[in-house]
């Protein structure tokens, strides 16, 4: 529905942004400043209808989160010692209540992708949800393993790489013994 509505405002709406394609059509392929500036002018609806769908999810666990840090001791030892809102906020709240986030974001790629395939449908993008929409449509069972099984390669790859960024999210975590 978000996707309707970015085309319906900004495409027809104001006539701002393109509604479909991945690039203009008279453009010269290549590494070249028109034609980055095209696909970075088409990539940006799908891109938003993305981001914003999949940022409610997010903005309501943090939430969560930081209401169950708000109720703990050391929230209300810290409040009590008279430290100031913002290092109360950022040094102990955010702190623990980002680690939760930050796994979720990992493991919430795959559905993301899984929502590209809506989005590059709606926008008619050429991008692998697009071709698997084709694959499935065409009934290429190998072009559907194929994507498919990159699709879980990055997201496990994703997940790895959040779990060795935690010591920098968190200096309390170390993978020491």
């Amino acid at each position: 529905m978000l996707a309707i509505l970015l085309i319906y405002v900004f495409g027809f709406g104001i006539h701002l942004l393109p509604v479909s394609g991945g690039y203009g059509r008279d453009l010269t392929l290549g590494w070249n400043l028109p034609f980055a500036l095209s696909v970075a002018q088409h990539g940006l609806l799908p891109a938003l209808s993305i981001v914003i769908a999949s940022m409610g999810y997010w903005a309501l666990g943090m939430r969560g989160m930081m209401i169950t840090n708000a109720g703990e001791d050391y929230i209300i030892l810290a409040r009590a010692k008279g430290l100031s809102p913002a290092r109360l906020f950022l040094r102990y709240a955010v702190r623990n209540a980002v680690l939760p986030q930050v796994t979720a974001l990992a493991l919430t790629l795959g559905s993301i992708v899984g929502g590209a395939v809506l989005v590059e449908y709606l926008f008619s993008y050429p991008g692998m949800g697009y071709l698997l929409y084709q694959g499935i449509i065409t009934n290429d069972y190998t072009l559907i393993q194929g994507i498919v099984f990159i699709l879980i390669l990055t997201t496990a790859t994703a997940v790895l790489m959040i779990d060795l960024a935690y010591p920098l999210v968190d200096p309390r975590i170390s993978y020491q013994r």
